[in-house]
C-alpha cells in the first residue's frame, strides 16, 4: 500500500484503524511546515523539536482516543495544537518571543547600518531598542501577528489558520497593532529615521 497517495484525511482513518504507517506518512508530510511554525515563534531550535514532538504527542492521544472530528483539516488542526502547545510554554515561562531573524540574531542587530556616524547609529540602535520595547508592550495576539508577519515572513492566511481565526481578524490585529505603534510612539515622541 502506498501511503505517499492517500489524502491526510484516509492516512488519519488508516491509523486510526490501527496502521502506524500511516501516521509516519503525515509527519513526514507536514513535519517541515509544522516544525517552521513552531520555531517562528520560539525562536529556539531545541525548543522547537521539543514542542514539536509533544504536538504530535497531543495528536496520537486525540486520534487514539477517537477525539479527532476536523474532516479534511488535518494540517491546520496539528498547526492550532502546536500553536496552543507554544502559548501554554510561555504562559508557563511568563517571557516574550524574541524577535530574530533565522539565523537566531536579534533582528535589529543585523539591520545593516554602515555609512552612518556613530552619532546616528547610536540614535538609530536607541530607536531599535524603544521600539522593540514598544512592541513588547502590545496585547499579545497583536504581538504574535505583527511578529509572525514582519519578521517570520507569514501570509495572512498562513497567520489566519495558525491562530485559529479569519482572515480579516488577524488583518485587523495587524492594523490596530500598528496603530498602537504609531500612538506609543507619538507619544514618547520616537521618530523612525529610514
Amino acid at each position: 500500500m502506498s501511503y505517499q497517495v492517500k489524502t491526510d484525511q484516509e492516512l488519519v482513518h488508516l491509523y486510526i484503524k490501527g496502521k502506524e504507517l500511516a501516521l509516519s506518512e503525515l509527519i513526514i508530510r507536514h513535519k517541515s511546515r509544522i516544525y517552521t511554525s513552531i520555531y517562528l515563534l520560539v525562536k529556539d531550535e531545541y525548543l522547537a523539536e521539543d514542542i514539536f514532538q509533544d504536538t504530535f504527542i497531543k495528536v496520537i492521544k486525540t486520534l487514539k482516543a477517537g477525539k479527532y472530528n476536523e474532516e479534511g483539516k488535518f494540517l491546520p488542526w496539528v498547526l492550532r495544537i502546536g500553536h496552543n502547545l507554544v502559548i501554554d510554554h510561555f504562559r508557563r515561562e511568563k517571557r516574550n518571543p524574541t524577535i530574530t531573524n533565522s539565523d537566531g540574531f536579534d533582528i535589529f542587530d543585523v539591520l545593516g547600518i554602515y555609512d552612518e556616524s556613530i552619532e546616528e547609529r547610536m540614535v538609530k540602535q536607541q530607536t531599535y531598542d524603544d521600539l522593540k520595547k514598544l512592541i513588547h508592550l502590545l496585547p499579545s495576539e497583536q504581538k504574535e501577528v505583527l511578529i509572525m508577519r514582519h519578521y517570520g515572513e507569514l501570509s495572512f492566511k498562513e497567520i489566519a489558520d495558525l491562530t485559529d481565526v479569519s482572515i480579516n481578524t488577524a488583518l485587523g490585529r495587524m492594523r490596530y497593532a500598528l496603530n498602537n505603534l504609531r500612538k506609543m510612539m507619538t507619544a514618547k515622541e520616537l521618530t523612525l529615521k529610514n
